[in-house]
């Protein structure tokens, strides 16, 4: 539901009436590709007048909400159950997105609440599943199960991003409009699911085999029995660990979103695809990437299970490959300058094993502090994500009115470089050690 605006945008917007690069700097800019029908180019002509610098605000607007949500997440999650907090975020996201359109064409600044609004909502989901995570999923299967669980957002993206193309190319109700009301009315659907078929813990189950239950709750972490102490924040926010995952992070993120909100930005004014083309490649990347992750993440913990690696070795080896492999494919974009298929390619394949982060910092949480588990990712995925804000905003200032290889070539050296210098931070202060202060507050 966040990711159908990506594509939804490069037919909402009037390509015809913003001002772009002056066409005698042909030294820079793409051929573009021709409509076989005419030999024309045909750009979109939306009904919205957004320059790219307004374009990024309203793609950023999304995690302006969402990273205020994540610690509040999380920690309700921890207290009232993950079950409860993720149904109500998707629930919620799901109505958002159906109202989308009317409020786009009420006005830009009504469609900057609501996506802001939509941010806050699905801000509590990613935290609360990660709490339900720690109390489900044995140790030795977490990276296996978490990039199940979570490679679930890429899978949406495989899904979301070609239908939504292909629904922005119809003239039935205008077609980009379709792409919210279908994938808002799919989460309204599924929260019926949700609440029929998921318990909090293994304990509220009453139809699980009792053998898996009393397997996960011995292999699990408990909290202490009494009153919850709190979160030792002061804690928390000294810990270099902490702040490893939190810088990594950030700069995955920064990569990520340079994909998730900008890449079909790029591939329509630079590559010159069509919006249907520009859907289906815009997913090469997410498809990849869910599949390399799920191999990845079972040959960590084959490895972990045989005691060939160390759970801090680990973390930090699939973390680096988790960096290193979009940084690569940022270069190798810029390398191939104007062959579209070798981009998409780079793209796709060395990006693909951004996948890997699933057995890398996302399960360095649990590790670190399980009781907090919720709480702790909901910290770090706010400031990552806040991170997620910012990437299009410098992007959109970047490449307004200058939509050439020059200008993206900055936007692309800038998301690698800030990926691999986060990264050898998380090298040098990470840790597979559960906190002293996580074991009975600060």
């Amino acid at each position: 539901m966040r990711v159908n605006l990506s594509i939804a945008i490069v037919s909402m917007v009037n390509q015809t009436a913003i001002p772009h690069t002056e066409e005698n700097d042909t030294s820079d800019v793409c051929p573009k590709m021709h409509n076989p029908t005419n030999g024309t180019f045909v750009p979109s002509e939306g009904e919205f007048v957004w320059s790219e610098k307004t374009q990024g605000i309203i793609l950023g607007a999304f995690f302006l909400g969402y990273v205020t949500t994540n610690v509040p997440g999380g920690r309700m999650a921890e207290k009232m159950g993950g079950k409860l907090i993720y149904g109500l975020g998707v629930f919620l996201t799901a109505v958002l997105t159906v109202l989308s359109p009317f409020a786009a064409y009420w006005g830009l600044v009504p469609f900057l609440v609501v996506r802001v609004a939509e941010g806050f909502t699905e801000g509590v989901t990613f935290p609360a599943m990660h709490s339900m995570l720690a109390h489900w999923v044995p140790p030795l299967e977490r990276s296996r199960f978490a990039a199940i669980v979570y490679a679930g957002a890429n899978f949406g993206s495989v899904v979301s991003l070609p239908v939504s193309g292909w629904l922005c190319s119809l003239e039935f109700l205008g077609g980009w409009p379709l792409a919210f009301y279908l994938f808002g009315g799919l989460g309204l659907v599924w929260y019926a699911f949700w609440l029929i078929f998921i318990y909090d813990t293994p304990s509220q189950h009453a139809k699980i085999d009792p053998s898996e239950k009393a397997y996960i709750e011995a292999s699990v972490e408990k909290k202490s029995q009494g009153e919850d102490p709190g979160v030792p924040w002061l804690s928390v926010f000294t810990s270099l660990p902490i702040w490893a995952i939190i810088v990594t992070q950030c700069g995955q993120s920064w990569a990520f979103y340079t994909l998730l909100t900008e890449l079909p930005t790029y591939m329509d004014k630079i590559l010159h695809f069509n919006v249907q083309q520009d859907a289906y490649l815009s997913a090469l990347p997410y498809l990849s990437a869910w599949l390399v992750g799920l191999g990845i993440s079972s040959f960590a913990d084959a490895l972990l299970a045989r005691r060939l690696i160390t759970p801090l070795a680990s973390f930090k080896l699939w973390n680096t490959v988790a960096s290193l492999g979009p940084s690569l494919s940022f270069v190798g974009a810029i390398w191939a300058g104007c062959d579209r298929m070798t981009v998409m390619l780079m793209l796709a394949g060395l990006g693909s094993l951004q996948g890997a982060v699933y057995a890398g910092n996302q399960m360095n949480h649990i590790a670190l502090a399980p009781r907090y588990a919720g709480t702790l990712y909901g910290l770090t995925n706010a400031a990552s994500n806040a991170c997620g804000f910012l990437a299009p905003y410098v992007i959109g200032s970047i490449v307004e009115g200058h939509e050439t290889l020059a200008r993206w070539h900055i936007v692309f050296w800038m998301a690698a470089g800030i990926n691999m210098a986060t990264n050898c931070f998380y090298l040098m202060f990470a840790s597979a050690t559960e906190q002293p202060w996580s074991k009975g507050g600060s």
